[in-house]
């Protein structure tokens, strides 16, 4: 996960989880990104023994750090935000090791690699809006062109950072494409804008396949674009909708095959936006809300998939 010091108390969804699994009776092992590495071919980490209060004062208390083997560990939950870089792909090379000597990643750590959160939301084109993933000038510059308002946005972002709107006749449309394709070394994505964000940006969990029966709607700020929580958008949770369900309905299967437990599905009026595999959030305001318990939830799922493993 990421420093753990770091956590804001009130929102932080790895906590929520840190918490379920303590709950459990689980043994609780912190380790950063950086404390993998791999020794001979064999996977292993330095960890710390963790132990986690509900307190905002002190939610934390580390153990000493020492080297332990990967495949000791019966889960690892990935939880390090993006950005999805070299460092992070080398990260999922080490847990996939650990992941073969049988401990259970969550998520996968091959569909971490293989399901970018934008792109992996165009497999599923009956639940998205118009949307192209080029590096090419003259297709973006058509794909503005046919649909007038447009977002334009990296592949490897998150929380909306360098997401632009571009309306019909903005002045920008050159200079926001050689920004975000670097002068054409780099692919992003086109997509029709939807006026629904004014309603929210719903953020839609799903455990095994199977969605949270609320999501939380992250409402713009005037004036704003982006309804993510970290461009000040606020959140409000809402029972999901029977689209949202359909849509829910379209990805289980997919994900439970690629081993995506833990998942986040961005929303926006009808239309699916990204599929979130990294470390989805909104674990704490839809059960501050809505009387969930999410990563209790989480966990159970996880049981099921231990108790699998072991009758086989």
């Amino acid at each position: 996960m990421d420093p753990i010091a770091e956590c804001n108390y009130k929102k932080d969804s790895t906590l929520a989880m840190l918490w379920a699994a303590a709950d459990r009776g689980w043994s609780l092992h912190y380790m950063e990104q950086g404390d993998l590495y791999l020794d001979q071919g064999e996977p292993r980490a330095f960890a710390c023994d963790l132990t986690v209060y509900q307190n905002p004062a002190k939610w934390y208390d580390l153990g000493e750090r020492r080297s332990l083997r990967l495949e000791e560990m019966d889960v690892i939950l990935m939880r390090k935000d993006p950005p999805f870089n070299n460092e992070y792909i080398y990260s999922s090379y080490m847990l996939e090791a650990a992941e073969a000597r049988g401990s259970l990643i969550v998520n996968r750590p091959a569909s971490l690699r293989d399901c970018n959160e934008k792109v992996f939301a165009t497999h599923f084109p009956q639940c998205c809006p118009e949307v192209l993933v080029t590096r090419d000038e003259h297709l973006l510059r058509e794909f503005h062109q046919q649909h007038g308002d447009v977002i334009f946005k990296p592949l490897d972002g998150m929380g909306g950072s360098a997401v632009f709107r571009l309306k019909p006749d903005d002045p920008n449309v050159g200079v926001i494409i050689e920004i975000l394709t670097r002068h054409g070394a780099e692919t992003i994505m086109a997509q029709r804008y939807l006026p629904e964000i004014s309603a929210g940006d719903k953020r839609i969990l799903m455990i095994d396949g199977e969605p949270v029966p609320y999501a939380l709607a992250r409402l713009p700020l005037a004036g704003e674009t982006r309804g993510n929580l970290a461009a000040g958008g606020a959140g409000v949770p809402v029972e999901l909708s029977e689209r949202d369900r359909w849509i829910a309905s379209q990805l289980g299967p997919s994900l439970r095959e690629r081993g995506l437990i833990f998942v986040g599905l961005d929303v926006i009026g009808d239309y699916l936006t990204e599929v979130n595999v990294t470390s989805p959030t909104c674990i704490r305001e839809i059960d501050a809300g809505c009387g969930t318990d999410i990563a209790g939830d989480l966990m159970t799922a996880i049981e099921g998939h231990l108790a699998a493993r072991n009758k086989g």
